[in-house]
């Protein structure tokens, strides 16, 4: 099956009522008590809820010690009131279970559950994630609460789905049995120190072992290779925990409740390409910089692991869990207000909620969940803005939300199960995400570590297609091939049997992605196996366009820089390659370098950013073209190379950008490679306006166009199309400040 394929409904379906769920993470448990008896507040809660067209709650999973006050004692019937309440409103409910949290009586009996810092200390319990989800006596005392929640509200009728764990992947796991076992794990990947010497380069620095018992622990490395396999490793572990954890509810839940679990995008133990395989549907947790954060044009940096910025984001975040399992997912927590601290206070602005709520939609989200529903009166998250404020009481963001609600009502089932629309297809690495932070082509300062290295430069191409009105699919790379086959692993050289049978580690047949996919962009994949590579050709020997941006194609499955001429194993099919790079200081202006027959033209202001590689073109010049360069007047050097080049191969097409383009300079590229699209041509002249649609489960081709400023903007439609609500059809759209149109072919 191809990735994008969708795939068969479950069982266990969140939308069973039709429409999208929409609600908010609540929390009972942590109201203030201490201030007056709140005995109605709840009814009050569940009351304003259904005003605001909500119909789903997320509940429980923080709380260990509120289910389990001391060892064996529990006290399950607290959340039982909550879930009568919701129920009695229409409201359903997902369950987690409060694993990731674990209690103080817990690390003060078995304080050997705890992780461990990067100096190989303790770490203090008193904030979360301290345990080991591997350990036995965590395993043990988890498992018991689990079973015993599940057990008690299983049989509730308000209860639709359960939460495994939250968040998990937040910290590496480098406590002693952890330690150990990456050496046997080492130990059965490699057989002998020998070869794990031979694969890793060991005598580098003098890092050569004697025994399994000389591996230096992670806490002190420096080398790229034990990077990766420790990363690899930390995430096997998520995966195992996640993997039991569902055993235990799986054998206890309804039929038709799903399993899920709420990633938090790109925590440094989660490869988020492999866990979503354990779930029924997948939930992430997209948070997002508001404001001034969303404005276009406007800031595009990754503000942390966790918290993305730009207009862009909303749509970039949506393709990303749809990626996951290649289907509609659920939004687990956003924005309820700003976010983190009292440092980073952002609320959105009027309309923003709506605008963020219909692009997660428009790109697959079958649930939107705001974290929390009640701002939070004490510990760490005090100032981490709730959908009513502290004082409890209805405000600006509840009347924002609740317009959302009541047109998602509205909509009901026909925005459900939404495939959405793509012209572009974009392979994500997450293994090239882990070694680019280590390896990084741009960093800050001194320090040489950017984990937003990979990030920033995939996202470099993604923004250019958004805001060249073309959409985006993403496609996990451990989606296409499977990254762990063995001749993809160690580098076996072309011509040998293994090699040949290449195409056995392929997970999508390249025929089908390029029938289905005819634009294809692999930028940053720096972490390329045999098999990735080999597939990537065989994409374009298909028929396929390949276009390759910086760093793709460099290193192997184990991080190690590849002994060919650059893009690796794809210089042939590309007609150029390089073995130099640059740093770039400051953007440079580029120039088209080719006459109009090859259709390709410059957007005003294209500039390379961050990164040049020396393109040198090699081959036939009958198909090649060198599309783009630098004048000398700029630069003399860096005149004598291509930026961008094209090669046409009998069957497909190579395009190499041999920089981090801008905006303009990304949007020019996919002019090129895709021309004449209408909405392209319709947003040219609006830079503040993007456009997303998608095809619902009747066939309906639905369309939405924001407009991400202040200034009010009147547009021309390609063609006729009907509104949403009252299907009368225009030809023209006027959006105010901050605003969302939606309309349907």
């Amino acid at each position: 099956m191809s990735p994008t394929q969708r795939t068969n409904r479950q069982p266990s379906d969140p939308n069973r009522d039709r429409s999208v769920l929409f609600g908010a993470s609540y929390y009972a448990e942590y109201r203030p008590r201490y201030i007056d008896d709140d005995t109605d507040r709840l009814e009050s809660d569940m009351s304003l809820m259904e005003q605001a067209g909500m119909n789903v709650i997320r509940v429980g999973e923080s709380v260990w010690s509120h289910w389990e006050p001391e060892d064996g004692r529990f006290d399950l019937d607290w959340l039982e009131p909550v879930l009568d309440a919701a129920a009695r409103h229409g409201i359903c409910a997902i369950i987690g279970v409060p694993t990731y949290a674990v209690p103080l009586w817990l690390a003060r009996k078995y304080p050997e559950i705890g992780l461990r810092d990067m100096h190989d200390h303790a770490t203090a319990f008193g904030g979360r994630e301290e345990a080991s989800m591997s350990h036995p006596a965590f395993r043990w005392y988890a498992e018991r609460i689990i079973r015993a929640i599940v057990t008690r509200y299983r049989d509730h009728g308000a209860v639709i789905g359960w939460q495994l764990h939250n968040e998990p992947g937040i910290a590496q796991n480098r406590t002693n049995d952890a330690f150990e076992g990456f050496k046997d794990w080492l130990r059965h990947r490699y057989g002998t120190v020998e070869e794990l010497n031979r694969q890793w380069g060991t005598a580098y620095w003098s890092h050569e072992l004697s025994t399994w018992d000389d591996l230096w622990r992670p806490e002190g490395n420096a080398q790229p290779q034990y990077d990766i396999e420790w990363h690899i490793y930390q995430a096997s572990l998520a995966e195992e925990s996640l993997a039991w954890e569902r055993a235990a509810i799986d054998g206890l839940r309804r039929p038709d409740q799903f399993v899920t679990v709420n990633i938090a995008i790109g925590r440094y133990a989660l490869d988020e390409g492999r866990v979503p395989d354990l779930l029924d549907v997948a939930s992430a947790d997209p948070y997002i910089h508001m404001g001034d954060g969303l404005r276009l044009p406007g800031n595009t940096t990754i503000d942390s692991s966790w918290i993305t910025s730009g207009a862009v984001a909303p749509s970039l975040l949506g393709d990303r869990m749809f990626s996951f399992k290649q289907a509609p997912f659920m939004v687990a927590e956003t924005n309820g207000g700003p976010i983190d601290g009292p440092a980073r206070h952002y609320p959105g602005y009027h309309g923003q909620w709506r605008q963020v709520g219909w692009q997660f939609v428009a790109r697959g989200a079958r649930m939107i969940s705001y974290w929390p529903w009640q701002q939070i009166h004490f510990g760490t998250e005090t100032f981490w803005g709730g959908i009513l404020p502290h004082d409890m009481t209805p405000g600006r963001v509840y009347q924002e939300v609740s317009v959302l609600g009541r047109e998602l009502a509205r909509a009901g089932a026909r925005v459900t199960g939404l495939e959405p629309d793509a012209d572009i297809a974009m392979v994500y690495s997450v293994r090239s995400r882990w070694a680019l932070t280590q390896q990084p082509h741009t960093c800050a300062g001194e320090i040489p570590y950017n984990p937003a290295a990979y990030d920033e430069l995939f996202r470099a191409f993604y923004d250019g297609a958004v805001r060249s009105g073309r959409q985006v699919r993403i496609v996990q790379d451990t989606q296409l091939v499977d990254m762990d086959a063995d001749a993809a692993r160690f580098g076996l050289t072309a011509g040998s049997d293994a090699a040949l049978d290449m195409a056995s580690a392929f997970r999508t047949a390249p025929c089908d992605f390029a029938a289905a996919h005819p634009v294809l962009v692999a930028a940053g994949l720096y972490v390329a196996t045999d098999a990735m590579l080999e597939w990537l050709r065989s994409y374009v020997v298909a028929g396929g366009h390949l276009i390759i941006g910086p760093r793709t194609g460099y290193a192997d499955g184990l991080a190690r820089a590849r002994t060919q001429s650059k893009p690796s194993r794809l210089e042939d099919l590309a007609g150029a390659g390089y073995q130099e790079s640059w740093n770039l200081d400051a953007p440079i202006t580029l120039h088209a370098r080719t006459d109009d027959d090859a259709g390709f033209r410059l957007r005003e202001g294209s500039q390379a950013t961050i990164w040049l590689d020396s393109l040198v073109q090699s081959g036939e010049p009958t198909d090649r073209h060198a599309l783009a360069g630098i004048d000398p007047a700029d630069n003399p050097h860096f005149a004598q190379y291509p930026v961008i080049t094209s090669n046409a191969l009998a069957s497909g097409r190579v395009t190499m950008v041999a920089t981090v383009p801008n905006t303009a300079l990304a949007a020019s590229i996919y002019d090129f490679a895709l021309p004449g699209s209408p909405w392209s041509h319709a947003l040219f002249d609006h830079p503040t306006v993007t456009h997303s649609s998608a095809v619902n489960e009747d066939g309906e081709r639905i369309h939405w166009l924001f407009n991400w400023s202040w200034n009010p903007v009147c547009l021309d439609l390609p063609d006729p199309l009907a509104r949403w609500d009252d299907g009368e059809r225009t030809s023209t759209v006027t959006l105010g400040a901050w605003d969302v149109a939606m309309f349907v072919e």
